[in-house]
């Protein structure tokens, strides 16, 4: 494999749908790849390692120790997708170690391909936290996650410049329904047969705007 995807969900705000899009991007890598290795860096339950354990784990960035741990597994060339839940709380303090150390240069550097979704909300915080991020990640590595559920209506203009990825809002009954802890995309997927049902399509439509994500980057890369 010419480059290892390392994906890193973030948002300055909690309760934005951030565990959500690392739990449908997981999925789909672990089904499309058969591997995936994801990180967990949140305070509160429930978070990835509740969702996906067998394929999530704990880290920290609260000391050099835990930063460099997490790091290390961050810069390996193995072909094997990373996905990364950054919880709210670490995001200051994530960005600034990356910037630190020039990881995107040494990403590059070793064949890894950073993957930065934002998911963005219509606050203060997250308006501030984006130009932080504009002037570490390239654009072509920097991509706005439109959550309708929580954006509704259109994306304020700063968030829109670059790329967007949209997830379109689910109704409040189906979104109980998948923030089960024992919900599953993929095994939805596979064992509902009628396709045309909404919380089947929606799934999907997820899978197919992370394959086009993916297309983008190898074009990118090659």
């Amino acid at each position: 494999m010419r480059h290892t995807p390392v994906y890193i969900v973030c948002s300055p705000r909690p309760l934005v749908g951030k565990t959500l899009v690392a739990r449908l991007l997981s999925e789909f890598l672990l089904l499309k790849n058969r591997e995936v290795t994801a990180f967990d860096v949140n305070l509160k339950e429930p978070s990835l390692l509740d969702f996906l354990p067998k394929i999530t784990e704990t880290a920290e960035i609260d000391d050099t120790v835990g930063k460099m741990a997490l790091m290390d597994r961050l810069i390996i060339h193995d072909g094997a997708p990373k996905v990364i839940d950054l919880g709210f709380h670490a995001f200051d303090e994530f960005f600034k170690m990356t910037e630190e150390i020039g990881f995107m240069k040494e990403a590059v550097r070793r064949s890894i391909a950073p993957v930065i979704l934002f998911v963005a909300d219509t606050d203060r915080v997250s308006a501030r936290s984006y130009p932080t991020l504009e002037r570490q990640i390239p654009p072509s590595a920097l991509v706005t996650v439109d959550n309708e559920y929580v954006v509704r209506g259109e994306l304020p203009p700063a968030f829109a410049r670059g790329k967007i990825l949209n997830i379109s809002a689910l109704p409040n009954f189906l979104k109980t329904y998948v923030d089960r802890l024992s919900f599953s995309f993929t095994d939805y997927l596979r064992q509902e047969k009628d396709s045309s049902t909404e919380l089947h399509q929606w799934i999907r439509r997820n899978y197919m705007s992370f394959r086009e994500l993916e297309l983008s980057m190898i074009l990118q890369g090659s």
